[in-house]
C-alpha cells in the first residue's frame, strides 16, 4: 500500500493547527508518503500567504521553510516528478469528475497519486477529499 499526501495535509506537519498531530501520526505510520513536485512551490506559497495574513511571522516562515527543505533533501518525502502525460491525465479528471469543483493543482495531485500507485490519499481539503474518494482512493481527511 502506497500513500500520497497533498500540500494541505503536509503543511500540518510543519505548522501546528487543528489535526496536526493526527497528520504526523498518519505520516509516521506510512513511512515515506509520496507527494508531487508541485508541493515544493505550493508549500512555499502557503507559508507566504500565512505570513501576509499575519498568521505566522517572517521568522517562523523562514524556519518552517528551512525545516521542510531539509526534509526534502534528506528524502523524508518521496517527491514525485510529473510528466507531460500526467498533466493530460489531470486535465481529463475535470471531465471524469464533472460534479466536483476540482481546482488545477488538486487535479495534478490526484494524477500524481494515481501515477505513483497510491491507494491512500491524505488531504485537509474537502473538495480534494471528495474527488479522491470518487476516484477510489482510501481518503484520510484532515479537514
Amino acid at each position: 500500500m502506497k500513500a500520497y499526501i497533498d500540500t494541505s495535509a503536509l503543511a500540518k506537519c510543519y505548522i501546528r493547527e487543528p489535526r496536526s498531530l493526527d497528520v504526523l501520526d498518519w505520516v509516521e505510520a506510512q513511512g515515506k508518503p509520496a507527494t508531487a513536485m508541485l508541493t515544493l512551490v505550493e508549500f512555499r506559497c502557503l507559508l507566504a500567504r500565512r505570513r501576509r495574513s499575519s498568521q505566522i511571522d517572517q521568522t517562523l516562515e523562514h524556519r518552517t521553510l528551512a525545516e521542510f527543505d531539509n526534509h526534502v533533501r534528506s528524502g523524508a518525502w518521496h517527491i514525485h516528478q510529473s510528466s507531460f502525460g500526467e498533466y493530460a491525465a489531470a486535465r481529463d479528471l475535470i471531465d471524469t469528475l464533472p460534479d466536483i469543483s476540482l481546482r488545477a493543482l488538486d487535479a495534478l495531485h490526484l494524477a500524481a497519486a494515481r501515477t505513483v500507485g497510491a491507494s491512500d490519499f491524505a488531504t485537509a481539503d474537502k473538495a480534494q477529499a471528495d474527488a479522491a474518494e470518487a476516484l477510489g482512493f482510501t481518503v484520510y481527511r484532515f479537514c
